[in-house]
């Protein structure tokens, strides 16, 4: 009942390699990794590590060291330039999707390319206020110290992003490290080699080709580049490769900020809720970039006794959508690459759960209709990992309380989505699940508001980004003191050796810290 509707069945090859790349299929394994210094680097035989490579890491790292970076006005105008790239490219990228993903171009404009034109903007006109030192509140006989917290940068970061959203994935990141002072290189993903093509192209033009650079490849490239010792590093894919990342900057101690996806669940409560607005939102937001999205809505959770009437909603919506054109439709993409759509077929055929909504596939344009299932139980191959693609499942349960069950026996997700008007419902869900965001009454739409942190939390990923908070994730707060000497008579007790006149004078002052009351004291 699983099985597609078009198109003999194909099932994934046992032995084909995935990319670095893909937020869901299972990778190869890299090579261990051995902490390598830019020094060693030049033992290494010129086959197993590019001296391009090395050659831009080294320049990153002397445009750090020589402050270039450093200025605000410099940092500025690399963000004015990275704006000026968009705006003045906007075909060439829309193009490139469509080669890549037949992504819509109203999708490339308001999804990837207006997101971060109007993020780079802000980013620049807050600089000054994000990177002012902070003076902090301390007692009196402290002040003197003038004790503040330095925003400096961390230094050379590398950014490792994805397919699905080339542009917003790629330039989030880059967007903070510009704003925060740091150099980086892009590692973009070679299953959109026309974006990432555009990329490399691109940078060299508007950015300053001294502290940004764009390296292009495959697996083998970036295990070279996961060699070298970077100041952070940030990853957006599956949590396979996430494990390769981590254990890379594990052996140099580098920080890593991961946004890995996960299965985003989406919990109806029929009893306050407009099923049919519900319907129409979910399925957009299935549909949307072919459900190629992280924080796409994975599968429903509703009760079993409202299950018809939402399925009867989403079909109403279909019909609205135009699904039964979608195969040939410019207002849907494709999946991405061969590889992803055959283990999107795969997963549909082997599912026992009954297709209610599309079904269809055209394995020449790598097109699936955005496809409902029914009554999926647990077990089914659409629910053993994130499906990333145009295919939702619904899971009955016996009420909202089920619900909160099932998400908990699961890893957390980014993002957890729910439809209720009921209070209790909304503080439940708050209160007793875990995930990266929670978004009540839609869907991706927290995506679009700029002042969010945007985060997963356990198999979803650590680290936090989006404008300040990707500012701040490449930013060392360091802690200043500035003691006077004038401060010697002061400070002198405690130098050796301790008489009962000093151990006097330091109790007294220790004494003079107000302690909390203990619960004996307050009963």
């Amino acid at each position: 009942m699983g099985r597609p509707r078009s198109g003999s069945s194909v099932s994934v090859r046992t032995n084909e390699i995935p990319s670095a790349y893909s937020t869901q299929t299972p990778l190869r394994s890299m090579p261990e990794f051995k902490v390598t210094t830019a020094e060693e680097i030049d033992t290494h035989d010129a086959l197993t590590f590019s001296a391009s490579y090395v050659q831009a890491y080294r320049t990153l790292q002397a445009t750090f060291r020589a402050g270039t970076t450093r200025p605000l006005s410099w940092r500025k105008h690399q963000l004015n330039q990275l704006v000026l790239m968009l705006r003045e490219n906007v075909e060439v990228l829309v193009q490139a999707f469509a080669t890549d993903l037949r992504k819509p171009r109203l999708e490339v404009l308001t999804g990837e390319v207006g997101p971060m034109v109007r993020r780079a903007t802000q980013s620049a006109a807050q600089l000054d206020e994000w990177a002012k030192d902070e003076r902090v509140q301390v007692p009196d006989w402290q002040r003197a110290w003038s004790p503040t917290v330095l925003k400096r940068p961390k230094g050379v970061v590398l950014v490792i992003s994805p397919w699905n959203f080339p542009i917003f994935l790629s330039l989030q990141p880059i967007i903070g490290a510009i704003a925060a002072g740091c150099p980086a290189v892009l590692k973009p993903s070679e299953i959109g080699p026309a974006v990432s093509s555009v990329l490399a192209d691109l940078f060299p033009k508007y950015l300053d080709p001294s502290a940004y650079r764009v390296v292009n490849g495959g697996v083998a490239e970036t295990t070279h580049l996961l060699k070298l010792k970077w100041d952070h590093i940030t990853y957006t894919g599956n949590g396979t490769v996430a494990r390769i990342v981590a254990k890379a900057a594990a052996e140099h101690l580098t920080p890593v900020t991961l946004e890995l996806g996960g299965k985003s669940p989406v919990v109806i409560d029929p009893n306050t809720t407009n099923l049919k607005i519900a319907a129409k939102r979910v399925l957009w937001g299935k549909s949307a970039n072919a459900g190629q999205i992280c924080v796409a809505p994975d599968y429903v959770l509703i009760p079993r006794s409202a299950q018809d009437a939402f399925i009867d909603a989403i079909k109403e919506a279909a019909v609205e959508f135009h699904l039964d054109d979608a195969l040939a439709s410019d207002s849907y993409g494709s999946i991405v690459s061969e590889g992803h759509f055959k283990r999107l077929r795969d997963m549909m055929t082997k599912s026992s759960a009954e297709i209610v909504v599309g079904g269809n596939t055209d394995e020449e344009k790598r097109r699936i209709t955005p496809t409902i299932y029914r009554d999926v139980k647990e077990g089914d191959s659409l629910l053993q990992g994130e499906i990333f693609g145009p295919i939702l499942p619904i899971v009955p349960v016996d009420d909202v309380r089920q619900a909160i069950e099932y998400i908990n026996a699961h890893p957390h997700p980014l993002v957890l989505y729910a439809f209720t008007e009921d209070p209790e419902i909304k503080q439940a869900l708050r209160d007793e699940t875990r995930s990266g965001g929670i978004h009540f009454n839609d869907v991706l739409q927290h995506m679009a508001v700029d002042e969010l942190p945007f985060s997963g939390i356990g198999e979803s990923g650590y680290g936090v980004q989006t404008l300040k908070y990707t500012y701040d994730e490449y930013t060392h707060l360091r802690s200043s003191v500035d003691i006077p000497l004038a401060a010697e008579p002061y400070l002198s007790v405690r130098y050796p050796p301790y008489t009962p006149a000093t151990t006097q004078a330091l109790g007294i002052r220790a004494g003079a810290i107000e302690t909390p009351a203990t619960h004996a004291e307050v009963s």
